[in-house]
């Protein structure tokens, strides 16, 4: 695990490369197809013929959860496993790898007529669902920021249609994955490092096609508003589309994105149990070996 740009990929190629391994991605875009520039996938090419697992599975417009997830990458594991392959997750979305290795509580399915509603408050005012979920269940709106409209907008639909806090229905268990040893590893580049790589990535995205990339998935027939056109990069192209922003500001605020986000994964994976840290790239030789001596430890 680690933020983006923090060089996973390729810290995953040369596990899997020693230790007869398979690949499974852990990124919550690469799962949708077509967005292939701005989600960094790795070309074919690069695979360096390592089966890579979980990645182009679902349409743009297609509902994807982190419950499916799991229940996907258990499948993919057990697989592997078979084989006499080692699973080797790879990724930068801690909700991901969380609802695999710990499990998901048992909540209720999601009742659009009850999300267009909140949707609709939350539009007349915003920040209120994150105050009534406060009154509902203080608990729970203390570990989720009031921007993050998504998860406070799930809370309060689980609050509603329970008719119980969601925290209280956290704490009743979750199906944990069973039968497998996990071995954490997390990427922790300097930061004064990471952000002028991200800088150069970001700008980097859109010499490469970015924006034709966008209207080739809008050509498709796919509405921009469908989740991956929310990702940052995606949004500076369509922005740029509409006329809303020229090349030099999408590529500005799409840097700028892409750093916030890194900052964030980064204060996810600190609250991760169990993390082994690695400080540096994952292209780093002295990363690399450490990582492999870890593995090769763990192993036994």
């Amino acid at each position: 695990m680690g933020p983006t740009g923090s060089g996973k990929s390729d810290l995953a190629l040369e596990i899997a490369a020693k230790s007869n391994g398979e690949i499974v991605n852990c990124d919550s875009l690469q799962v949708y197809r077509y967005f292939d520039i701005g989600t960094a996938k790795l070309p074919l090419a690069d695979r360096r013929g390592i089966p890579h697992h979980l990645i182009d599975i679902v349409d743009p417009d297609e509902l994807f959860t982190a419950g499916e997830y799991a229940r996907l990458a258990r499948e993919t594991i057990a697989g592997i496993s078979a084989r006499g392959r080692l699973p080797v997750l790879a990724g930068g979305t801690g909700f991901y790898l969380r609802a695999l290795l710990d499990g998901l509580f048992a909540g209720p399915s999601r009742d659009q007529a009850l999300r267009d509603r909140l949707a609709a408050r939350e539009l007349r005012r915003p920040a209120s669902l994150h105050r009534l979920l406060s009154r509902f269940d203080s608990e729970a709106a203390r570990k989720i920021h009031p921007n993050d409209v998504p998860k406070v907008t799930r809370a309060l639909e689980v609050c509603l249609l329970m008719r119980r806090p969601v925290s209280q229905l956290f704490r009743q268990g979750r199906d944990s994955l069973v039968g497998y040893r996990a071995l954490k590893l997390g990427l922790l580049p300097d930061r004064d490092v990471l952000y002028p790589r991200l800088d150069l990535r970001s700008a980097a995205m859109f010499d490469a096609g970015l924006v034709d990339e966008a209207r080739q998935i809008l050509a498709r027939g796919f509405a921009p508003t469908v989740k991956p056109f929310e990702s940052h990069g995606y949004k500076q192209a369509l922005q740029l589309i509409r006329g809303e922003l020229n090349l030099r500001e999408a590529v500005f605020y799409a840097q700028r994105k892409t750093r916030n986000y890194a900052k964030r994964q980064l204060t996810w994976f600190r609250r991760e149990a169990g993390l082994v840290w690695l400080k540096g790239f994952g292209d780093s030789p002295a990363v690399r070996d450490a990582a492999l001596k870890r593995v090769a430890e763990f192993l036994g």
